[in-house]
């Protein structure tokens, strides 16, 4: 818990301060004069001014925000000879420099810190494939149990983007999806023999929504695991039936077990009519093959609520890993490219929600971002800084949306202004800012009910 609570607040600290920085930066080099410099809202808990004309930088009481405030005739009056150092007077490209800043310095910072991961690396799974789900694309495909996925192709692009790990191939899947794009891959068996390639045709989907069913209609799930036991619960059905860790099942019911996943399933779906009979498991254990009866125990599963089997056993071996590192250019390189990436997917992704083609459920608020920070913590340096950059881009594209009360909403006041040649009434600009407040409420409720039922597990 307090790993999650320090991990959220460095993750939103960071950020506010790259955004901040941002406009304050760009202000002060167009000449304009900031007033004050706030880390959060409300009650000032921390001030500093080096000089009564200086600017004033203080952290407050609510640390989900901040803000920079320039000399404004509509917030004050302005001294006369101060008059050429206020931001309304400033010229047009001006303030759209000052106000795109901080957008800018968000993206920037997730390109840095995505190149960093990456100089860094990170230990990621093999992109090797655990058994399609029956009846799914990657089965009709000719997918099987233990291929390796070693490239990716969009589209009816003749191009290839060399696969690295199985995050590799989910990120190749999610826009292929979004795109409603085919998805040829170049795969071998698992030691690189044997190569072919097979198609996902991706575009026949009817949903473009990236969600756990949609992802089993596709048939790629789990990195490959060998069918292998783990650590066995006492008094559990695995323990009672004679199961004992590193035990390799060959089969259930006979019918043969090629690797975690498949297992899992079969566990799962043991039960009939609210009960799950008897099934018969030939293990090898130590070069020896045992014949062992398993009856699962039924449990309702947390997220459909239907009855599933249980042996209480961890079922498989980790994942096969590779790590994932690039030198100074291509991992900044890399970061650019992902950083593009993953703001062209926001931006879609927000889009096909507004038209109602993707579920309100893909958003998210800060007890998300705070369990996901305090997770990327746990893992390792380059997991967090992965983390990091991803919210710096959600933060600097929604902050470019045309919504008042953003700065993408007095950007298009500017773009208004330069087509006009005059700026929005005053009238206008009351009416725009109720209505952008009454957005922003509306999608952070939307944001918080979903946090909330993630935690209850209702998603």
């Amino acid at each position: 818990m307090i790993v999650t609570v320090l991990a959220f607040l460095l993750t939103i600290g960071i950020l506010i301060v790259i955004h901040e920085y941002g406009h304050y930066r760009v202000a002060v080099a167009c000449g304009v004069k900031v007033l004050r410099f706030s880390v959060g809202f409300g009650r000032v808990v921390w001030r500093r001014q080096a000089s009564p004309e200086a600017t004033e930088f203080v952290l407050s009481a609510l640390p989900l925000g901040g803000y920079v405030r320039m000399l404004d005739e509509r917030e004050g009056p302005v001294e006369a000879h101060e008059l050429s150092r206020a931001f309304n007077r400033q010229p047009l490209m001006r303030r759209v420099a000052i106000v795109s800043a901080g957008p800018l310095a968000n993206l920037l910072l997730a390109v840095l810190l995505y190149a960093a991961a990456h100089w860094i690396g990170v230990d990621e799974p093999k992109a090797l494939l655990s058994t399609p789900a029956p009846a799914s694309l990657a089965e009709q495909a000719g997918l099987r149990s233990g291929d390796w996925v070693r490239a990716s192709s969009r589209g009816g692009d003749d191009e290839w983007t060399e696969l690295q790990s199985m995050n590799d191939l989910r990120w190749q899947l999610t826009q292929a999806v979004l795109e409603g794009q085919a998805l040829k891959l170049s795969v071998s068996d698992a030691q690189g023999h044997a190569e072919r390639s097979v198609t996902l045709p991706l575009q026949r989907l009817e949903s473009r929504d990236v969600s756990p069913a949609l992802m089993k209609q596709i048939g790629i799930g789990a990195p490959y695991s060998e069918p292998v036991l783990g650590e066995v619960k006492a008094a559990g059905p695995a323990a009672m039936a004679g199961l004992m860790a590193g035990d390799r099942v060959l089969s259930v019911d006979g019918k043969p077990v090629s690797d975690a996943q498949v297992l899992r399933e079969q566990i799962r779906e043991s039960v009939r009519d609210n009960a799950a009979p008897p099934m018969l498991w030939s293990v090898d254990r130590a070069g020896r093959t045992l014949q062992l009866t398993v009856r699962p125990r039924v449990v309702n599963d947390e997220a459909s609520g239907t009855p599933i089997g249980r042996i209480d056993a961890f079922v498989g071996q980790p994942p096969q890993m590779v790590q994932v590192q690039l030198g100074p250019v291509d991992g900044l390189v890399k970061g650019a490219q992902r950083t593009w990436e993953v703001s062209v997917l926001t931006v879609k992704m927000l889009g096909r929600m507004l038209v109602g083609e993707a579920s309100l459920k893909n958003l998210s608020g800060p007890l998300t971002i705070a369990d996901y920070a305090g997770q990327s913590a746990q893992q390792g340096l380059a997991y967090y800084l992965g983390f990091l950059a991803l919210v710096s881009v959600s933060l600097g594209v929604l902050n470019l949306l045309p919504l008042p009360m953003l700065d993408g909403g007095h950007l298009m006041y500017y773009l208004f202004e330069g087509l006009s040649g005059r700026p929005v009434s005053d009238i206008w600009l009351a009416r725009l800012q109720r209505g952008g407040v009454a957005v922003l409420l509306a999608l952070m409720s939307v944001a918080l009910f979903n946090d909330v039922a993630r935690l209850l597990g209702l998603h």
